[in-house]
């Protein structure tokens, strides 16, 4: 009976499963995520490698033309040692690890979560999902918010394929769509796009994409070479807050 529940246990049939439990479901950047893993050993004993978290976010990547959601991985947390859990046998360990301050918010179609993995060898990993709210930080509210101030409206936030320019450490930049639709750029902006290249926890450095209302001939025909948009680099800081929503002001109108 024995040699066949390992059988079994390596196809996933009577194995051990895992569920994890988080002290909450919503985060911000560089906030400290804690919770537990609960192992329950199934129909025989199972030798464990390793217990991993990785936290993981969807975005578009394009090929061929066409566009696919896919998903990437933000951090990876090793929480275990080997160790051998036993017959119907119940674990807790318990878990810490740092948010990364640039985990994409989840605006929009944006999605965030935490897969648990348990590295068997031989056998099929019994894994958990557990889905995350992530919130802006006040520096990430305040970008948002002063450009809102400025007369625009978010229409769109997704995760994107990023750029070889503008790839880090992640295959996607997350972009923040913006249309004018009050205020003095109503009438000369389409819209502005704003990335976050990188932050930490006291600044952020900024990618703005300004992109013109086409006027005239000359402005099809740039905006067919889409010669009408400028990208405007910002760093900005805690100590820039109180005046944010000018500092952008004053980026964004020097192409507008």
């Amino acid at each position: 009976m024995s040699f066949f529940n390992k059988v079994f246990a390596s196809i996933g049939i009577g194995a051990a499963t895992v569920d994890t439990k988080l002290e909450k479901s919503n985060y911000f950047g560089g906030e400290e995520v804690n919770g537990v893993v609960i192992i329950k050993g199934g129909n025989s004993e199972q030798h464990i490698d390793s217990i991993y978290l990785t936290l993981y976010t969807t975005y578009i990547r394009e090929s061929d033309d066409k566009k696919y959601t896919d998903y990437a991985p933000i951090e990876k947390v090793r929480i275990s040692e080997p160790f051998t859990i036993s017959s119907n046998e119940q674990k807790e360990l318990p878990f810490s690890f740092q948010m990364p301050f640039d985990t994409p918010v989840t605006y929009g179609n944006t999605r965030v979560w935490v897969a648990t993995g348990l590295d068997i060898k031989n056998a099929v990993d019994p894994k958990d999902k557990d889905y995350i709210e992530i919130l802006p930080n006040k520096l990430t509210e305040t970008v948002l918010s002063s450009i809102q101030q400025l007369g625009f409206k978010i229409r769109k936030v997704e995760c994107e394929q990023a750029p070889r320019r503008f790839r880090t450490h992640y295959p996607f930049i997350q972009e923040f769509e913006f249309i004018p639709i009050n205020g003095e750029f109503r009438s000369k902006l389409d819209e502005v796009e704003v990335i976050f290249l990188s932050q930490d926890q006291n600044q952020a450095e900024l990618l703005l994409q300004v992109d013109r209302k086409a006027k005239g001939l000359k402005g099809l025909l740039s905006e067919a070479l889409e010669m009408d948009e400028s990208y405007v680099r910002l760093s900005v800081s805690n100590s820039d807050i109180p005046q944010l929503a000018e500092k952008i002001r004053a980026s964004i109108q020097r192409f507008s």
